[in-house]
């Protein structure tokens, strides 16, 4: 069972706790924190997060590729395949970027601003 986390924060259950999910939802939340998560910002996990924020940092035609790559690494450990990578500009000078997963039959797209 995993916290469900909004705009960087947990969402209260209005009763002192915090709103849980599980299942599919559960493993969107893992993936969603795995992504937007800096990696190497946890000392005791190194490997937790993504370089996703490194992004607009390469060229243009190369972005696609290391985005790929970049969610490869974050969701290895995850019982996700990634089926696809797509990234597209908000409009308003950031990326879009979606991520098109399949996991135990069902596709789960996850999409991001970065």
């Amino acid at each position: 069972m995993e916290v469900r986390i909004k705009n960087g924060d947990y969402i209260p259950d209005g009763l002192g706790g915090v709103v849980r999910c599980q299942g599919a939802d559960a493993l969107l939340e893992r993936v969603l924190f795995r992504l937007t998560a800096h990696r190497g910002g946890f000392p005791i996990l190194p490997q937790l997060g993504s370089r996703l924020y490194l992004l607009s940092r390469e060229p243009a035609a190369q972005r696609l590729s290391a985005a790929r790559q970049y969610v490869a690494e974050a969701l290895a450990e995850e019982a996700v395949t990634v089926a696809d990578v797509a990234l597209a500009p908000d409009g308003q000078g950031r990326i879009r970027l979606t991520v098109r997963l399949e996991y135990q039959g069902t596709e789960l797209p996850v999409s991001l601003t970065i």
